[in-house]
């Protein structure tokens, strides 16, 4: 039984397409725990706090 070269190129290729949907319907779920990571973040220059003090960008003075 002999398989055409287009019919293997075709499985791949299908089989291609349906993981990348399912990828995609799961990009779309929210995680546990999202809002908290999103609050977690500094309004006005958007990185991370660490701590419960002003980001470093409230901070005036020199850096190093």
């Amino acid at each position: 039984m002999r398989v055409l070269v287009s019919e293997v190129i075709f499985k791949i290729v299908t089989i291609f397409l349906v993981v990348m949907a399912v990828l995609a319907m799961f990009g779309k779920f929210t995680f546990p725990g999202k809002k908290r990571l999103d609050a977690a973040r500094c309004p006005s220059c958007g990185r991370f706090k660490i701590g419960k003090g002003p980001c470093a960008c409230k901070i005036k003075g020199p850096r190093s």
